[in-house]
């Protein structure tokens, strides 16, 4: 793992704080077993090789929590494990920086899968594809008390919010910048960074008002906060339709519906059930998985 990684993880100690184990650690996820005919529809270069690696650009608690070696715990990691005991594989962790170098690792071939999960959107499907697992909302992490008032988009308008870099909610938020911007309102200023506990701790040391991101992440990094940041903006669209995330693969990849019936199954015999409640997902929950649903009408 090279210096950046290291100096991020050291990063989300400190974020998450010297807390005792969470109780998760002590909740035990089904031992799934190899099923043949899932594992004879991989390429033969995956079954020669033995794993399949997936990439990440550091912490998405609780789905994705990266410690100081190539070791990730959270929703996304007990699912992912899941999935390589019923396809006979190991699965190898890599991580590199921003959700820019995940998409163009996928793209290049360099890494097979993200399971993330990430956002699903029309215009990312054009180069890669998505096995979707959760549905995700967009709100505001802020200090308590919300002194900003921000309970919508359009209240962000003269406020500093942070936002991870070159991801969808960077996007909407500069978008709503614009418009401050052309009504005449307070001036926007956006604050892009490369990872989630970067942009938390800007917030909790109030060089940002907030942090735009989704609410599955932020209300586990307000958990750890201990009454020092709130939610905001709750229950409203901010900019988004139906928001599905899940699982990257290269577009075409042979192996994405490989993927996507290891995961119906995951969610036939309770193992997805078992985790996302784990994680305190059940919010987040879809009845089933699917393929590209960012690019299906509602």
């Amino acid at each position: 793992m090279n210096a950046t990684t290291l100096a991020r993880a050291g990063l989300v100690a400190m974020v998450l704080g010297a807390a005792p184990a969470l109780a998760q650690d002590q909740v035990a996820i089904p031992q799934q077993t190899v099923d043949p005919a899932l594992r004879a529809k991989l390429p033969k270069e995956i079954l020669d090789a033995g794993e399949m690696v997936s990439v990440n650009s550091g912490s998405f608690p609780p789905y994705e929590i990266v410690g100081d070696t190539r070791s990730v715990t959270g929703a996304s990691a007990d699912l992912s494990t899941a999935l390589a005991q019923l396809l006979g594989l190991k699965l190898r962790h890599e991580s590199v920086s921003g959700l820019a170098g995940i998409l163009s690792g996928i793209k290049s071939g360099r890494y097979q899968m993200a399971e993330g999960p990430i956002g699903d959107f029309p215009e990312r499907e054009d180069a890669s594809d998505f096995i979707d697992f959760v549905q995700e909302y967009v709100v505001f992490a802020v200090q308590a008390g919300n002194p900003t008032g921000i309970k919508t988009l359009e209240d962000a308008c003269g406020t500093k919010v942070a936002v991870m870099s070159a991801g969808s909610a960077e996007r909407v938020i500069k978008k709503q910048a614009e418009a401050c911007e052309a009504t005449g309102k307070p001036k926007l200023e956006v604050q892009s960074y490369p990872d989630q506990p970067t942009a938390i701790l800007s917030v909790r040391s109030k060089r940002a008002d907030a942090f735009f991101s989704s609410q599955a992440p932020l209300t586990y990094f307000i958990q750890q906060a201990k009454g020092q940041l709130e939610l905001a903006a709750v229950g409203k669209p901010n900019g988004f339709d139906n928001l599905y995330q899940g699982t990257v693969v290269g577009k075409g990849a042979p192996f994405s519906e490989v993927i996507l019936a290891g995961y119906q199954k995951l969610f036939e015999n309770g193992t997805y059930a078992a985790i996302m409640k784990k994680w305190g997902l059940e919010a987040n929950m879809l009845k089933a998985p699917g393929l590209n649903m960012g690019g299906k009408k509602s």
